[in-house]
């Protein structure tokens, strides 16, 4: 374990209705209610400050018919964290909800995988299928920032500070990526959507939008040999996680909630 360990912060920006027949390969034959929530996430420590995605704007959620809560950029304040002055974006991938309000991060590095641009870039983007999660305008601003020497590309594994660390998972998108952390209970790893739910990889089942089903489910494998346990994996869009884990402050009670404590249940025991 890195002696270098961090806060992390899951804030919670947007939410949908949905049913359980949405969000798996096959459908499921329960047809019940299966909501799915919209995250940032920050990474922190008295030296070093991460934010994890960029989330969506209040005129995208009311063009893909989503329940818009707050600007993520509002999210974060309520941490003390201006988007406005944030020096380092990780993005997991850049569909519209993970990277869609980077414009209101002007002094950020991003830092993303090779494979994610030349993905986002490439033959694919000619299928619905592929290109439905993606805005153009938000591929063309990331371009554009590669021309401004903005963007710092991986191709892999990479540490971007001790205790922090990409790892390519790919599945999902061709180069979705997991943040590994250290943090006082062991290492977390944000999992973004490498399992949108905790149901995904529990149940080694596969959510429809899936460029390569293989390095989904091999994607599960690697969750777990990085995180120190099943309860050390954050889903990327599962309600849950805003029940399993505490409140930074009663204020913020149903907005952010902290990850590199344990969850609510080992609390009581």
């Amino acid at each position: 374990m890195s002696q270098a360990n961090y806060e992390i912060y899951a804030v919670k920006y947007a939410t949908r209705e949905a049913r359980r027949g949405d969000h798996f390969v096959g459908g499921d034959p329960h047809d019940a209610p299966m909501p799915m929530d919209y995250f940032v996430w920050v990474i922190r420590n008295p030296e070093r400050l991460f934010v994890v995605d960029t989330g969506f704007t209040r005129e995208m959620a009311a063009q893909r018919k989503r329940t818009f809560l707050r600007s993520p950029a509002q999210g974060l304040a309520l941490l003390g964290v201006q988007a406005s002055g944030v020096k380092e974006v990780i993005l997991t991938h850049l569909h519209y909800d993970h990277v869609g309000t980077f414009h209101d991060f002007p002094q950020a590095r991003f830092h993303l995988q090779d494979d994610e641009m030349n993905y986002v870039t490439g033959r694919y983007m000619r299928h619905r299928r592929f290109n439905h999660g993606y805005e153009v305008e938000d591929v063309v601003g990331m371009v554009r920032l590669v021309f401004k020497d903005r963007v710092s590309f991986y191709d892999g594994a990479a540490e971007l500070a001790p205790g922090v660390s990409l790892h390519r998972i790919g599945g999902h998108t061709a180069g979705l990526q997991c943040v590994r952390v250290a943090t006082a209970r062991g290492w977390v790893v944000l999992a973004s959507d490498a399992s949108h739910y905790y149901e995904h990889m529990e149940a080694g089942r596969c959510f429809p939008t899936t460029f390569h089903l293989g390095e989904v489910l091999d994607g599960y494998d690697t969750l777990r040999r990085l995180a120190d346990s099943p309860q050390h994996i954050i889903p990327g869009h599962d309600p849950l996680v805003m029940e399993r884990y505490p409140a930074p402050s009663k204020d913020l009670e149903g907005i952010v909630v902290r990850l590199d404590v344990m969850p609510v249940s080992e609390q009581r025991r």
